[in-house]
């Protein structure tokens, strides 16, 4: 049987490694072990902070939504509900939007709730 020579194959995943440890700093970008080291440690928090990237946004969305309500009277419980029982369907990024960028339009959706609630 004849011997497996590996050196294109072997070349190519030690090229994907530097590649992906492009930016790393001293040996972590230079050396084989390191780097793999280092790569492997980075893709496994890569893919763990893009589900914590999810989180982070829902909650500054909510602070600022609960920030925005009580400046009109209202709690950010009292006002998700509110918006679920008059049909107000917009979720947590917009809602967030509309409370920074148009405090009026907010104000107006506020007033449509507390409308509904009263009655």
């Amino acid at each position: 049987m004849p011997r497996v020579k590996r050196s294109l194959t072997a070349k190519k995943k030690r090229r994907k490694i530097f590649k992906l440890a492009k930016g790393f700093f001293g040996a972590r970008r230079r050396l084989l072990k390191t780097a793999t080291m280092a790569v492997d440690r980075a893709l496994k928090y890569a893919y763990r902070d893009r589900r914590v990237r999810k989180r982070a946004f829902r909650k500054l969305w909510i602070a600022r939504i609960n920030a925005a309500a009580r400046m009109n009277e209202i709690s950010y419980s009292r006002l998700i509900d509110g918006m679920k029982k008059s049909h107000v369907d917009l979720n947590r990024k917009v809602l967030a939007d509309i409370a920074v960028s148009d405090p009026n339009g907010f104000k107006k959706i506020v007033t449509i709730v507390k409308g509904e609630a009263s009655a």
